[in-house]
């Protein structure tokens, strides 16, 4: 083995995602898949995930798809059970649940509000919760949030997203503090404009493509691929001094201003 595939190696150990029947943790998951780790495939529609452990098999990896809605603690704990069951102990989880509205801030419904909360920030923290005392109990793991570009500053049309996402990122510097001593590494990656076909749907018109991509350094939406690199960087143990960090993954977007 090569000092790069040493240095950056995560096969045989074993991942579980949350969200991950998804646009952007479905790659994620398949890119795990790639490099020779287990994947628990996580998400609140069963058929998803079943679709990403299964591309995740055809590709020569080993795979479980679970049925979960993260902003139940019992079902965290009862996928996280059975993964270890299936592969023993789990050193990289990723906690990429949640949905997104693009409700004018004065129409927003409380329900709707406490919807977008639920999913994003207490789906994540229930994830840490459930996740990090099984890392904690083994000395040893990398916990990988789902920040955003609207955590700050916020994106419009994005009112609770964007507060949501500001508090994942608020939540993993806590917990990098927090279990620094222990082990355990927490970190988020930020991901610029990934759109998919809901986004080009309801927040993407004409004029606000062309303010994006004005904002971007590389003037274009990034592949869901791209985010990979990031992924198994911080899952490895080639980013063993890291925690409490956010992973810009966006195209310069967070670095341009005029």
């Amino acid at each position: 083995m090569s000092f790069v595939d040493e240095l950056f190696s995560i096969s045989g150990r074993t991942a579980i995602l949350t969200g991950a029947g998804g646009h952007l943790i479905g790659e994620m998951s398949r890119g795990l898949g790639k490099a020779g780790c287990n994947v628990a495939v996580l998400d609140l529609r069963e058929e998803k995930a079943e679709t990403v452990a299964q591309q995740i098999r055809d590709a020569g990896g080993s795979a479980l798809a679970l049925a979960c809605d993260a902003t139940r603690k019992s079902d965290l704990e009862h996928c996280l059970a059975t993964t270890v069951a299936e592969y023993g102990s789990v050193s990289i989880a990723v906690n990429g649940a949640g949905i997104n509205a693009p409700t004018p801030f004065l129409d927003i419904q409380l329900e709707d509000w406490q919807a977008v909360m639920d999913s994003q920030i207490t789906s994540t923290f229930l994830s840490c919760q459930v996740f990090g005392a099984h890392m904690l109990e083994h000395g040893r793991g990398s916990m990988i949030n789902i920040s955003s570009a609207s955590a700050g500053p916020p994106l419009s049309k994005a009112f609770a997203y964007s507060v949501a996402k500001a508090g994942i990122m608020n939540l993993t510097q806590n917990l990098g503090r927090e279990w620094g001593t222990q082990g355990v590494r927490v970190n988020a990656i930020r991901p610029g404009f990934f759109p998919t076909d809901w986004n080009r749907k309801n927040f993407i018109t004409r004029e606000r493509e062309a303010a994006i991509l004005g904002h971007t350094a590389m003037q274009r939406y990034g592949e869901v691929s791209e985010l990979v690199g990031a992924l198994i960087w911080l899952a490895s143990d080639a980013s063993s001094f890291v925690t409490g960090a956010e992973i810009a993954v966006d195209g310069g977007y967070s670095a341009m201003t005029i």
